[in-house]
């Protein structure tokens, strides 16, 4: 069962911290030892209490869930609606990295707004493309090939690195509908049509169909999972083990007056929550839950942190909607505490010999 019960508590600590912190603050003149930090923060009681306290509270709370597996109406209702809206993840997909692209070569990133570059017609040509749902496996396929070479040029697109899981997952579910293809393919596929008789587009989508339709089914696997890392990262390495720059992004929205805590405190609760919901994520556990803890955080930053970029966090947005959608998917812990339980449901419902 998919809930949003720790949604709430974990969001409103940590959403206006949760940021990529390179897009809002300068490189500090100095830097702080990651651990000297950390230490120097919870040698205070009241800060070590917090952590601890709402350590202790979220696994706590996340490991009664697992031994007791309530069963909620609502969820399962929830549940129920969701799974209607699965046709409509490649749509969901498609204007999530569509939309970025073609902002991003307008405004002159590539990819992530730390990487200016001259990249208009690459990005605004592979972003209409999605958003028609043209040759979509393929136009994908490019896309990924075109940022894994940018990365091996610039490592700092890795605050941008959930455009990998992005193209992934729509090389393997294709453009679905509505799109261009869907259209072209009844077009083609219908006796006497001009269209049908060249149909340029039609022997490529047929191949990357071929190829990568089987494994449709791991697209939730691929985005909880680089989402996951995303999150992870950016709690591990933007905010845990850079606390000096992390700070200014504290310092510099007033945040301890939203929430009256030290400044360090900030930071570390940012850091884990970050950290925490992106392995929820990678293993799959509570996987609706904590893609609504992402999404809260998400919104949260928009409010709090008025001159992030936007823009830049589109992909994100989407592809969580996408996770909230499908669920956790094969090789997700939810998965296989649903077929425990469902085999469980099974035996008990055998009779017995007298």
């Amino acid at each position: 069962m998919d809930t949003v019960f720790f949604a709430a508590a974990l969001a409103a600590f940590a959403g206006r911290a949760s940021a990529h912190v390179d897009y809002v603050t300068d490189p500090p003149t100095a830097t702080r030892d990651a651990v000297e930090f950390a230490v120097e923060v919870l040698s205070e009681p009241p800060n070590l209490a917090l952590v601890a306290g709402g350590t202790v509270g979220v696994v706590g709370l996340l490991t009664a869930l697992f031994v007791v597996r309530p069963t909620i109406p609502d969820i399962d209702a929830l549940r129920s609606a969701l799974a209607s809206y699965r046709e409509y993840v490649p749509w969901m997909l498609r204007l999530s990295l569509g939309l970025p692209l073609v902002g991003a070569g307008f405004a002159g990133y590539l990819f992530s707004p730390a990487v200016p570059a001259e990249a208009r017609v690459l990005q605004v040509g592979l972003g209409f493309l999605l958003l028609f749902g043209l040759a979509t496996r393929a136009v994908a396929a490019a896309g990924l090939l075109a940022y894994l070479a940018a990365f091996a040029l610039n490592p700092g697109l890795v605050l941008a690195i959930e455009y990998v899981p992005g193209f992934v997952a729509i090389v393997l579910v294709g453009g679905g509908r509505p799109s261009a293809d869907h259209m072209l393919s009844v077009v083609a596929g219908t006796a006497g049509t001009y269209y049908g008789r060249v149909d340029p587009v039609g022997a490529v989508a047929a191949r990357f169909d071929e190829r990568f339709g089987p494994h449709e089914r791991y697209v939730a696997t691929v985005l909880r999972v680089g989402v996951g890392l995303a999150f992870a990262y950016l709690g591990l390495v933007e905010k845990l083990a850079d606390p000096s720059r992390a700070v200014q992004v504290v310092d510099k929205y007033d945040l301890t007056a939203v929430v009256p805590v030290d400044p360090g405190l900030w930071v570390l609760g940012a850091g884990l929550t970050e950290i925490g919901v992106g392995l929820l994520l990678v293993v799959g556990y509570y996987t609706r839950g904590a893609a609504a803890v992402a999404f809260t955080m998400l919104v949260m930053t928009l409010f709090g942190l008025p001159d992030d970029p936007v823009l830049a966090h589109i992909t994100l947005f989407g592809m969580i909607s996408a996770i909230f959608t499908l669920g956790g998917g094969p090789l997700s812990l939810d998965a296989w505490l649903s077929a425990s339980e469902e085999r469980d449901r099974d035996r008990d419902a055998v009779p017995t010999a007298d």
